[in-house]
């Protein structure tokens, strides 16, 4: 069966590195009804005090008030593909392998399988990177 390949939005906001400093973020989404599946968080290295988290997808009108009431904003220059499937031993391997051999460079990659089904988010740095990634992926199974 072949993966299921959009493009999404990623949302990204700045935290405080500091115990709450994620949870505040996420209880605002929380109570605007935001149904995230994607959420990434870590600290900031050269910037000590502080951190990042990436989320996905934020959709309706009320989520999208409260993610920029709360610092968030898309993530403009990162190019972001949702890929999703049935999880067989190594989907990532063939992934990641048949993008570099496209020339594809990543800008990050996260994967969770949960059962039988895989959700791979894959950030290129530019909409033409992207384009030809969901070209690739469309084709692996």
């Amino acid at each position: 069966m072949a993966l299921k390949v959009t493009r999404v939005d990623v949302w990204a906001a700045t935290i405080e590195d500091r115990p709450g400093g994620l949870a505040g973020k996420l209880e605002t989404l929380a109570k605007a009804g935001a149904n995230l599946e994607f959420v990434v968080a870590r600290r900031v290295p050269n910037k000590p005090g502080t951190g990042v988290v990436f989320v996905a997808p934020v959709k309706g009108a009320k989520a999208v008030k409260a993610a920029a009431a709360a610092g968030f904003g898309k993530a403009e220059s990162m190019h972001s593909v949702r890929a999703e499937g049935a999880d067989k031993p190594g989907l990532g391997a063939r992934i990641t392998d048949a993008l570099a051999a496209a020339g594809i460079n990543l800008r990050g990659l996260s994967a969770a399988a949960i059962g039988k089904r895989c959700v791979v988010y894959i950030a290129l740095d530019t909409d033409a990177a992207a384009a030809q990634a969901m070209k690739i992926l469309k084709k692996i199974g």
